[in-house]
């Protein structure tokens, strides 16, 4: 859905987040006092300089200089545009982004199509309950009462315009119908029928539970075996995964996702018990499909037939998965015996035994090696060659990382060349000579904030950066706005700012300052050691603001004294300022 998203969502999204089990998920952790540390995942280092600050949501690297919050993190680590790392924060902790309306903007999906396809769904849904074809398939497939309700099953008449009739009467009606999918206009164009007749049928749930299209089985011999909705502003099958909603449900924090080929298999295994199953809609796993599994999850587990046609989709699946493929996520391939499927092997042997087969399920990398050696005669020059091309344009997919350079370590053996060789060829950087730390000269730990009258500017702002919830404690001096100063404005902008809206911790902050040129000078405070609590750092702040604003007062209270000829407005301030009392000795 297109739109912008409201900044305040995007602050709140980033308070909500686990910054330590955002980046624990990808990078080794330790705790080390308030804080956690492991080796940069931006710069090869031996000795661990990354450091996440859970209370301030804000991590640092004191030998590369990267830093940010948990958006920042998602963004450069796996390579996400700002938009998708919004949505992969938001499917961590279960809400949907929000969109605000812009002019002349396309508007969003109307809530009538929402209605219009969960009435179908309920239509459906009392079609089963009422007709035995539909109860009789579903009995014969041994699937209870309770499971066709968690799941929402139903059954379309064996008509051609049941739904057209119940739900399209008007113009207006007919036209949503078209939209969602529910009906085919004829090819005369004299009417419209039915698109599902005579199926069993299988809604699809967004994230939020919503029907947004429909998958139907046939129940005789008859093509297509199944058909889905088909592409509509609702509903996109290369994103959607059946059950990940139900899968939710069962699961509010899902550790892995086993992904399967059919309907039937999700519902089938989701009633034996193993909750975390989905399905891709009759489409390859696409890589937009492991984008959103691994927004949620960081296991993932395929599972095909063992046919044929079952190894060629699971290598698909394996290419799709490459660019998806990062330190921390596990990708497994589990093969079926011949002529089970997902839905069979369950029934025939129980939900232990099938997770004991989940358990033994081949890693990507030991998938990938045996696929390529099984495609050549790696006893000879020209196979183990071959293999090399064949491994060379896969390996150039995977994100620059360890896992690259681990998997290329394994080809290399297999091939026979040295690690270096392999890795040229791959393009992956060699340790050491493409991949250099900077210079230590280079590497900026930030020198700790000192007290101090010509630092009391820079010291104020790092106190608010670390504790933006000081900011309401602060009277500003008017006069401070005329103290020239390197940062007072920003000093003035901050304190105000966040005194009109409080900001819960320094990754929230940043956030809220990063269109704006000064918040990489922030980012540099915010990697600085802070030595005092709250309470220090807000008696701190005022004393520090207290001071700048009488320095300013001084300033501005001789300028106006010397000046001749002031205006009517100037002799007020200076009377004003006069007022105050300010202790300086200006000659009266």
């Amino acid at each position: 859905m297109s739109g912008l998203i409201p900044k305040h969502f995007i602050e709140e999204l980033i308070a909500r987040v686990d910054l330590v089990e955002l980046i624990g998920s990808r990078v080794p952790l330790k705790k080390a006092g308030k804080e956690y540390k492991g080796c940069c995942p931006f710069h090869g280092e031996k000795t661990p300089s990354f450091t996440v600050v859970p209370d301030k949501n804000f991590y640092h690297c004191f030998g590369c200089g990267e830093h940010g919050n948990a958006l920042g993190f998602l963004m450069k680590h796996d390579n996400l545009g700002f938009i998708d790392a919004v949505e992969d924060l938001a499917d961590r902790v279960g809400v949907e982004v929000p969109r605000e309306q812009t002019p002349g903007q396309r508007p969003p999906p109307s809530d009538a199509l929402f209605a219009t396809l969960e009435k179908a769904a309920g239509y459906y849904r009392h079609e089963l309950m009422n007709t035995a074809r539909g109860k009789d398939y579903f009995k014969s497939r041994g699937i209870t009462g309770e499971t066709a309700v968690a799941f929402g099953l139903g059954y379309a008449p064996d008509a051609w315009d049941s739904i057209l009739k119940l739900l399209g009467s008007s113009d207006a009606e007919r036209a949503r119908l078209l939209q969602v999918g529910l009906i085919i206009e004829r090819d005369n164009r004299s009417g419209h029928y039915d698109r599902f007749r005579d199926r069993v049928m299988f809604p699809i749930r967004d994230a939020r539970g919503r029907t947004i299209g429909f998958g139907g089985r046939v129940l005789d011999k008859g093509e297509p075996k199944y058909m889905n909705s088909p592409e509509t502003e609702l509903f996109h099958k290369g994103r959607e995964l059946y059950g990940l909603y139900e899968a939710r449900q069962a699961t509010r924090t899902l550790s892995r996702l086993l992904i399967v080929e059919g309907y039937m298999d999700v519902v089938r295994l989701h009633q034996a018990g193993i909750t975390y199953a989905v399905a891709t809609l009759g489409t390859a796993t696409t890589p937009e499909h492991l984008a959103r599994v691994f927004r949620i999850c960081n296991e993932v587990t395929f599972c095909f037939d063992g046919d044929r046609a079952g190894r060629a989709a699971a290598w698909k699946a394996l290419e799709n998965s490459l660019s998806q493929v990062r330190e921390g996520r596990q990708i497994r391939f589990l093969f079926l015996p011949e002529g089970h499927d997902p839905d069979s092997l369950v029934g025939a042997e129980g939900r232990e035994a099938f997770e004991a087969r989940i358990k033994q399920a081949l890693p990507l990398s030991e998938y990938f090696i045996q696929q390529l050696s099984s495609q050549v005669d790696t006893r000879t020059i020209d196979g183990r060659a071959r293999l090399g091309e064949l491994a060379r344009p896969l390996l150039e997919r995977i994100p620059t990382g360890i896992f690259r350079e681990l998997l290329t370590d394994e080809v290399a053996k297999v091939v026979g060349l040295k690690r270096d060789h392999i890795s040229l060829v791959a393009g992956t950087p060699v340790s050491g000579v493409e991949t250099r730390e900077p210079p230590r000269h280079a590497i900026n730990r930030g020198p700790r904030v000192q007290a101090g009258r010509r630092n009391l500017v820079r010291q104020a702002i790092h106190l608010l950066v670390h504790y933006p919830e000081i900011a309401d404690k602060v009277v500003l001096n008017p006069a401070l706005a005329t103290l020239e100063r390197p940062g007072v404005g920003l000093l003035i902008e901050l304190i105000e700012e966040l005194g009109r809206r409080p900001c819960a911790n320094t990754g929230a902050l940043l956030e809220r300052w990063r269109d704006r040129p000064d918040v990489e000078h922030l980012a540099k405070l915010a990697a600085q050691e802070c030595l005092v609590d709250a309470a220090g750092a807000a008696k701190e702040l005022a004393g520090a603001v207290q001071q700048l604003g009488e320095e300013a007062a001084r300033l501005r209270t001789d300028l106006l004294l010397k000046k001749a000829g002031l205006s009517e407005a100037e002799k007020v301030e200076l009377q004003g300022l006069l007022g105050r009392k300010t202790p300086v000795d200006h000659g009266v």
